[in-house]
């Protein structure tokens, strides 16, 4: 876990030892009570009485700052090398908050400084379809809600080291924060060169914010780092994320905002993100190990998934020490046309690619069950995977996921299944929270394919590193089946597929399998 000496020590690491009680820069000495800017556009907290000690709570000074640049038309709000301790800072449009080198804003303590702690979370009559962070701004560290042009650019550090993890009675206490940055019906917003450490709940939580660029941000964090929900056009790019206990890069598309409101038009690129670290050692680049947790790291589309999530693509990504890909529409959402390639994952804690189409239906009443349709993976190569269970394509009956194509895809997984796992009938588990652990170890190693329309695979080799004794794949309720090159390494007569209520089903060039193809089986291995 992250104590607070390694915290101590991490951020005099990364902030400059000995800024605790630093004055002002000559430049702006005597500066304070005077508001004009110290250069053309620029607006210096420290001009506003801001110390940057670490100990004065530094928050009217700040909000003064942005209030009185805002008032101007727009300008740059300087922070220069110091800790400035903060409760809620209020984000105004045409605002760009420029963190120096060496500069820190510090998440206060909520019985820090006598000022009465974070903005309440403000009301919400939406709330009982997501889960409370979602459904709340105003209680975060910096937040804005219907602005646009607003910058946040490093290289310094946002610490969220008073913010709350945003779980059970502690997120509803007076004065508790739990985001680090939090942006509500939001435009034109780019976060760049930015480091944030212990972000809270979210680090970052943009509900409704179009023309997003989250560039070069290094997020070393207890809970989510980026949640990119019922957003469009949205640009995340050259970032490193390590979050062992939740998730890395989330897109959701929640009924926070009273509808249905679809995250659209999303690139992730060139992405690093790992749950496999102590939180603060990727940061300072001592990357340790960390024991017992979740590692959980990933990119993920859901869990919240009323409106849906359309037009996206992932590429250029390494996976690392954490749980693989995960599509998820369990609310309504439909979730279409999604590309994946380029992707390296390596020590993956369960299953490399995970696509479901659920009936949770977490929204307003009447709302009918989604489609997951249209979405293309290929060139991916996963290492030292866990085995218990395999790849996981499932819809629900009477609701398939649709046209789904994967190739050139490489799966190296730790094997040791048993002769006996194969008879494992996993439940269905149609209503409830959308997570591969939930169903169980698998009957089969490579991939369980069960009530889906149309899939085509190619150029597929999975290998276990130890013996595996089950089949290599399931296919179960499934209409148009087509497979070419697959590779598979089985136990002497064990099969590589098994089906049962498969229509219109072929495998070509895939040795030592005879090609095959017939229109229906009931049930039949090969």
């Amino acid at each position: 876990m992250f104590t607070e000496d390694v915290a101590r020590r991490n951020f005099l690491k990364m902030t400059g030892a000995g800024i605790v009680g630093l004055g002002a820069p000559a430049s702006l000495a005597g500066a304070e009570g005077n508001h004009a800017p110290a250069a053309a556009g620029h607006y210096h907290v420290r001009v506003f009485g801001a110390k940057g000690d670490g100990k004065t709570l530094d928050t009217p000074a700040v909000n003064k700052a942005i209030e009185v640049a805002a008032a101007a038309g727009g300008g740059i709000v300087r922070f220069s090398a110091g800790a400035y301790l903060c409760y809620s800072v209020h984000l105004k449009s045409n605002i760009v908050l420029l963190l120096d080198p060496g500069a820190t804003i510090v998440a206060a303590s909520p019985a820090q400084g006598g000022g009465g702690g974070y903005d309440p979370p403000e009301p919400n009559s939406w709330d009982k379809f997501q889960d409370f962070g979602h459904s709340h701004w105003r209680n975060s560290l910096l937040w804005g809600e219907g602005i646009e042009n607003l910058s946040i650019l490093g290289p310094g550090l946002i610490w969220g080291k008073g913010l709350s993890r945003g779980e059970g009675d502690t997120a509803l206490a007076a004065g508790v924060g739990n985001k680090s940055i939090s942006l509500k019906n939001c435009r034109n917003v780019t976060l760049r060169d930015v480091s944030i450490l212990h972000g809270g709940h979210f680090a970052i939580l943009a509900t409704g914010v179009d023309n997003l660029t989250i560039d070069n941000l290094r997020i070393d964090t207890n809970r989510d780092a980026i949640d990119v929900d019922c957003c469009r056009n949205v640009r995340i790019s050259n970032c490193s994320i390590n979050s062992p206990w939740d998730d890395g890069i989330c897109l959701k598309s929640s009924y926070g905002l009273g509808l249905a409101r679809f995250t659209d038009h999303v690139t992730i690129c060139n992405c690093y993100v790992t749950g496999g670290y102590e939180e603060g050692t990727m940061l300072d680049a001592t990357y340790k190990r960390i024991g017992e947790a979740p590692r959980n790291g990933r990119i993920k589309f859901g869990t919240e998934s009323n409106g849906g999530f359309r037009n996206i693509t992932v590429s250029n990504c390494v996976v690392e020490d954490c749980r693989g890909l995960a599509l998820e529409a369990v609310d309504g959402a439909h979730l279409e046309d999604v590309s994946i390639s380029n992707i390296t994952m390596r020590d993956i804690t369960d299953v490399p690619m995970f696509l479901r189409l659920g009936r949770r239906m977490r929204g307003p009443q009447g709302t009918p069950i989604g489609e997951l349709r249209r979405v293309r993976i290929s060139n991916v190569i996963v290492s030292n995977c866990a085995s218990r269970q395999a790849a996981i394509i499932t819809g629900i009956p009477g609701h398939s996921i649709e046209d789904v194509k994967l190739s050139d895809i490489y799966v190296l997984h730790q094997g040791g299944g048993r002769k006996e796992d194969a008879a494992i009938r996993p439940p269905e588990l149609e209503d409830v929270y959308p997570e591969p652990s939930r169903f169980g170890a698998m009957p089969v190693h490579a991939f369980y394919i069960r009530h889906v329309k149309s899939i085509e695979m190619h150029d597929i080799e999975v290998k276990p590193m130890e013996q595996d004794l089950r089949p290599g794949f399931s296919l179960e309720d499934v209409q148009g089946a087509d497979f070419t090159h697959i590779k598979v390494a089985q136990a002497p007569e064990v099969p590589t597929f098994v089906l049962k209520n498969v229509e219109n089903f072929s495998v070509h060039n895939s040795k030592p399998l005879p090609d095959t193809q017939f229109d229906k089986a009931d049930q039949k291995l090969l």
